[in-house]
């Protein structure tokens, strides 16, 4: 656990509020002043148990699996809430409310009082009976069968989210478990998003919050799926939303109840402050980097990348994984997008894909890998490495919402260097990022100005990369959690203190530290490789199945479906 603090310490009359960013690996808390946002004091848990993937209790799970051990959550309320308040030096009375987001859709099967059935002794050797993770990708077979029924039934539903269900939201996710493990699925009484179960936790109220409740529950009440739907997709699935999923829903930047004594215990914080209603990570971080304004694309990269941005307009666009009114703020309708993997992909190549010389000459220039690889790099013409990547190792979530789909690199050969191909991972990231701009604008959500924060922020060419193959200005939030930030936000607004969102983001939000521009001629030659991804992923993506079919050969390879 680390914490890092700025802006000096708050006075004993300054009131405080704390955020919770409840990531992949790790959860991330902030102090901060509510006058200007200041981040007083911050600190960091690891998870114990960080992404259940690959075994589990000696149990062998199936590709796509991604689990997660809801205990992990509340060690970041017991551990690094108050590590982040020493750092800080700010008085727990100071605090006047606390806000918590977490990763979309993480999803968990509850009991009637909140307790995940995994920590329940009968349930715990039961690989569905954990929180499954937003890159649990295993339930794409079942999110395509939603879609093709939607479109049989011509479901005007299905429009609002890019005209195809992703495989990552709650609906699919569920399906799986009716059907690979109906036990637990009946013995289950709430089937509950994780940053709303740890507000649970906090304030003793369940409510659901709109933006998960509308993006990843497929809308409100009335223009979501019905019992018919549901039951013709599976009988005895109709029992889903009445049952398992229905619970009142609240909007962003209410308050969902006051912190209980218990929670006051864990945290170090006075009993009874105001606990904000949850939210999801990358669209909390819009508030946090101030792009709550029509026109503003927040892109918050990290092990996957997410874009979020807001409009006054409600448009329906093919690919785009939602737009729900109040997703982001009050007011105005939310468009999300995605890319399942970024980070994670430079991750890989770094820990896979990189020979010894390379790891030696990183240490010997005091240098991380990525560091290197980056150097490295930035030393290469646009162009001059003859490849192209698909950045689609952990699937593509837009625009074509399809998990089942794989990296590629083509253009390969004897000469191919190890930093020639982590340039194309860069740019592939920014080519999967242009493609969502261009579904945004050809559906009528103009993009004016790009913010981006998050963890990919710390790499200079992947930022100019970006820039120039967007062609427009990108403002660099360098903030260290974002996230939190954008909670303690909701926080604050929850506490009283603002009015709304967009107030308190006006007061509170992060500072751009930079503003890149591209440039004209790599803007250009970025577009005849641009060319190239757009065949690639056409080919790829709409046209072949055949990365289908490889799944599903690995998947027979294996022959080894996770146990009930």
């Amino acid at each position: 656990m680390s914490g890092v603090g700025r802006a000096g310490s708050a006075g004993s009359d300054e009131r405080c509020v704390v955020g919770v960013d409840l990531g992949t690996l790790s959860g991330r808390v902030v102090v901060v002043r509510v006058a200007d946002g200041a981040v007083l004091g911050s600190a960091v848990h690891e998870y114990a148990h960080g992404v259940v993937e690959g075994e589990w209790r000696g149990r062998r799970l199936a590709p796509g699996w991604a689990l997660q051990v809801p205990e992990d959550y509340l060690e970041v309320l017991r551990t690094a809430v108050p590590a982040a308040l020493r750092v800080a030096g700010v008085r727990p009375e100071a605090v006047v409310g606390i806000g918590c987001d977490a990763t979309s859709c993480t999803v968990l099967p509850t009991d009637a009082t909140g307790t995940p059935l995994c920590a329940l002794p009968e349930y715990a050797d039961r690989p569905h009976a954990y929180a499954k993770l937003w890159k649990h990708h295993a339930a794409q077979g079942r999110a395509d069968r939603i879609t093709a029924l939607a479109e049989a039934r011509g479901e005007t539903w299905l429009a609002a989210y890019g005209g195809r269900i992703s495989a990552e939201g709650q609906y699919a996710k569920a399906l799986e478990l009716f059907e690979e493990d109906r036990p637990l699925y009946d013995t289950m009484r709430h089937w509950v998003e994780v940053s709303d179960w740890v507000v649970w936790q906090l304030g003793g109220a369940y409510v659901r919050n709109a933006s998960a409740a509308g993006y990843k529950g497929i809308g409100p009440e009335g223009v979501s799926p019905s019992a018919e739907f549901l039951e013709a997709l599976a009988p005895g699935f109709a029992s889903f939303v009445p049952d398992k999923l229905a619970h009142p829903v609240a909007q962003l930047g209410t308050r969902a109840g006051r912190l209980t004594a218990q929670a006051a215990a864990w945290t170090g914080l006075p009993e009874g402050i105001a606990v904000a209603t949850g939210n999801v990570d990358a669209h909390v971080t819009a508030a946090g980097v101030g792009a709550v304004e029509p026109g503003r694309l927040a892109l918050i990269t990290g092990t996957s990348t997410c874009h979020i941005t807001s409009a006054d307009v409600r448009r329906e666009i093919p690919g785009v994984c939602g737009v729900v009114e109040g997703g982001v703020v009050a007011g105005r309708f939310g468009y999300e997008a995605g890319q399942s993997g970024s980070g994670d992909i430079l991750a890989w190549f770094a820990r896979t894909g990189v020979p010894a010389a390379y790891v030696e000459a990183a240490a010997a220039a005091g240098e991380s890998v990525h560091e290197h690889l980056t150097r490295l790099a930035g030393g290469l013409e646009v162009g001059a490495t003859g490849l192209v990547a698909l950045d689609w190792h952990s699937g593509n979530r837009s625009v074509l919402m399809d998990h089942e789909l794989s990296g590629l690199v083509v253009g390969l050969t004897l000469a191919t260097r190890p930093e020639e191909v982590y340039r194309a991972l860069l740019e592939a990231t920014a080519f999967g990022t242009r493609v969502v701009v261009e579904a945004l604008e050809g559906g009528g959500v103009p993009v004016r100005e790009v913010f981006v924060a998050g963890g990919l922020t710390g790499n200079p060419l992947l930022l100019q990369i970006l820039a120039d193959v967007l062609r427009r200005p990108l403002s660099v939030v360098r903030v260290e959690h974002a996230g939190a930030l954008g909670s303690a936000v909701h926080a604050a607004v929850a506490a009283g203190a603002y009015a709304d969102v967009p107030t308190a983001a006006r007061s509170m939000a992060a500072d751009r530290v930079d503003v890149l521009v591209p440039d004209e001629a790599r803007a250009q030659a970025y577009d005849a490789l641009f060319a190239v991804y757009t065949e690639l992923y056409d080919g790829f993506g709409r046209e072949s199945d055949v990365m289908r079919r490889l799944a599903a050969v690995r998947r027979a390879a294996l022959r080894s479906p996770t146990p009930g």
